[in-house]
């Protein structure tokens, strides 16, 4: 098992971040090149609050098909979100975003728990990168609704 943890602070009230990780399009967008998150049943809408489930067609780099990607909810409210998520490439990717308010900022932490057997550290890798990179867009998302 290895560990991924990330931390910015984003130009965005707290109650803004917990509205934007709500919306699949967010989930969407600051993944994008590196992933591409596509519903299993396009009809079904996607929810997510504790006890709640979704799947959806995982792509490296919007190419590489990599199985189905199923997101089981454990927490979701406005001081962050615990999901155990995971695919056949990746049975373990537990992820937790903490959020934490900074008067007018958010302090923003992304921390994944990964276990894909002999493949874990090259999934590590891949997601220190990712995540890096969901920060970055993250800030520009927050700077375009300005």
């Amino acid at each position: 098992m290895r560990t991924v943890k990330k931390t910015s602070v984003f130009p965005a009230h707290r109650e803004i971040v917990f509205a934007k990780l709500q919306e699949l399009s967010t989930l969407q967008y600051i993944a994008a090149p590196y992933a591409t998150f596509t519903p299993v049943d396009p009809d079904d809408p996607m929810v997510w609050q504790v006890g709640a489930s979704s799947s959806y067609r995982f792509k490296m780099w919007g190419i590489i098909p990599f199985g189905v990607h199923t997101i089981n909810i454990e927490r979701f409210d406005i001081d962050g979100i615990q999901s155990r998520e995971g695919n056949k490439f990746v049975p373990v990717w537990n992820h937790k975003i903490y959020l934490k308010d900074l008067g007018g900022k958010t302090e923003y932490t992304d921390e994944v728990d990964i276990d894909a057997g002999w493949k874990t550290i090259f999934v590590w890798l891949w997601a220190k990168a990712f995540y890096a990179h969901r920060q970055r867009k993250w800030l520009k998302l927050l700077c375009l609704n300005d």
